[in-house]
Parts: structure tokens; sequence; C-alpha cells
């Protein structure tokens, strides 16, 4: 019987102890999420992000990804594009090249406190052409969750084969994406009648479109008066980032469209970082820039003065 008395004593002993120990783990995980909270607002990603990834259990810190969300869940109400600084979102990889989508988040609350206008992801800058769908997923996910309804998310979905760019374009329009970027079909030169067609059946998809003329990269370049064909064939169609470098595409542009009767609506974003603030100050709307990665308040600023008329202000902050 006192073998049997022993026992019981020990194993509420043991109880007690876990549960103790259960409201200590629940306090301190409490403290790191405030003091997380505290170091992103202050901009300290990298402490926030090592203090972050062991907050379940100080055992597997640097090993949990964190599972908390900026923004709710299931916001499925489009944002409209902006005009000013889009940035062409990088995707951070590990080194052996699986998703960092901790680092992910981070860069994403970064454009939110920085006053970024514009979320490009899944474009070239971001290796999407490296990407599985299930990865795809896996970074629509996350920017939807940290930026959905405070920033307009415009997903890269374009690529040389049509029915892989439905795929993707429908994959970010169930996810919540609020437009897609779709590039020229590259490599394969389609006619310009070919290119009208071809955005046309992807804005029947549902999702505004941005189309994208790079003819450096793709091979082939999509004339003014096609961009124009465009808004007019279709509602869906909402504008243009124009990375040809040729800053007098911006007057034929405007004048194309104007002549179809579509005027200051229809976006047109620079794609070409070197000259993107001219582009702006000659009648563009912004810029979708690889350099925002790492000057995303400046580029905001500059677009901003560049709308604003301000040439002054623009050479400045440039």
């Amino acid at each position: 019987g006192g073998s049997n008395i022993n026992t019981s004593a020990i194993n509420r002993q043991r109880v007690v102890g876990e549960k103790e120990s259960s409201v200590k783990t629940k306090d301190l995980n409490m403290r790191r999420k405030i003091c997380s909270g505290i170091l992103l607002c202050l901009g300290c990603f990298d402490n926030a992000t090592s203090l972050l990834h062991g907050y379940t259990n100080p055992s597997t810190r640097g090993k949990v990804p964190i599972q908390m969300s900026m923004s709710s869940r299931g916001d499925t109400e489009r944002v409209p594009l902006k005009k000013g600084s889009t940035v062409a979102l990088v995707t951070p990889m590990h080194p052996n090249g699986d998703l960092d989508l901790q680092s992910l988040r981070g860069l994403l609350r970064y454009h939110v406190m920085s006053g970024t206008d514009g979320l490009c992801i899944l474009g070239t800058t971001g290796e999407a052409t490296t990407l599985s769908m299930e990865e795809r997923e896996s970074v629509l996910k996350v920017a939807v969750e940290e930026v959905k309804g405070k920033i307009p998310i415009l997903a890269g979905t374009g690529t040389i084969d049509p029915k892989h760019v439905k795929e993707q374009t429908m994959q970010a329009m169930d996810l919540g994406c609020d437009a897609a970027l779709i590039v020229t079909p590259y490599y394969v030169k389609p006619p310009q009648r070919g290119l009208v067609k071809h955005f046309v059946e992807m804005a029947d998809i549902g999702l505004p479109v941005i189309l994208y003329n790079v003819p450096g990269r793709t091979g082939v370049n999509l004339l003014p008066q096609s961009v124009a064909l465009c808004a007019c064939e279709h509602e869906n169609i909402v504008g243009l980032k124009d990375a040809t470098g040729d800053l007098d595409n911006v007057a034929r542009l405007r004048g194309a469209l104007e002549a179809s009767g579509y005027g200051k609506d229809f976006l047109l974003y620079s794609g070409d970082d070197a000259t993107s603030a001219e582009f702006v100050l000659r009648g563009g709307d912004g810029c979708i820039s690889v350099s925002a990665n790492v000057a995303a308040k400046n580029l905001h600023e500059i677009m901003m003065a560049a709308l604003e008329g301000d040439e002054e202000k623009v050479r400045l902050l440039n």
C-alpha cells in the first residue's frame, strides 16, 4: 500500500510540474511575440525573425516557420492597382534552392512599412520560371496572408505556353491576387494579331491584366497600336509594363490609347529602372522596379515627385 501512495504522490507532483512548465512556456511565448512585434515596428526584421523562429518551443528555435499573419485570411476583395512604385519582388531562397518563406514574410512587411505602392510577385526578378506550381502556391499564399488589402498584389503569370499561362493566372486568381502580369510569349515571335488574341483570351479568365513588353528578352515588340487594341477589346486589360527603355514610347502609347478612347485611365508602368523617373515625368504612371527591393521608400518618394511633375525633387532624390 505504501508503494502505491508514494507512486501516486510522485505522479501528482509530475502533473503539477508539467502544468507550471506549460504556464511558464505560454508566458515566455507571449513575451516573445510582443517583443518581436516591437522589433518589427522598429524595422529590426532579422532580430524579430530570430525571436519568432522558436516561439512554439525553445528547443526548436530556428526550425519552426512563422505562422502568424498581418492580414485577415479569406479577404478576397480585389485592390485596384495604383500609380507609384511597384516592387518587382525577389523570391528569397535558401542556399540549396528551397523557398525561404520566413524571409519572404519579413520582406513583405518591409514594403508595407516603407510605403511601397504595389507588389509584383513571381515575375522575372522573382525567378518564377524556376518554380513549380506548388512553390508558386506557397509564395502567393504568404503574400496574400501578409499584404492583402494593404498593397495591390500583381502576380506574374506569363510564359510561352498559353495553357500554362491560364493555369498560373487561375491559380493567382483563386488564391486572392489582385491582377496578373502577362509577358508577350517569348522566343516564338508571334505576330501582333496573335499577341492581341493571346492577351484578350487571358483577360477572359477574369483577373485584371497588365501587359508586359520587354522585347530585348522576348524577341517581340508589342506595338502601341496593339496595346490600344487590347484595351479596347477587353475591360480587364488595365495597363502595361514597358521595359523597352525607349522614353519616346510614352508619347506613342498615350497617343494610341487616346485615339482609341482610352486616356489616363490606362496605367503605364516603366520596367526599366534607369529611365523610370523620366518615364513618369513624360506621362507614365509609375514603375515596376527591381531597385525597390533595397530602396523601397526612396523609389516611392521619387515616383510621387515625378507624378507631381516636380523635376527638381526627382533629381535630388534620384
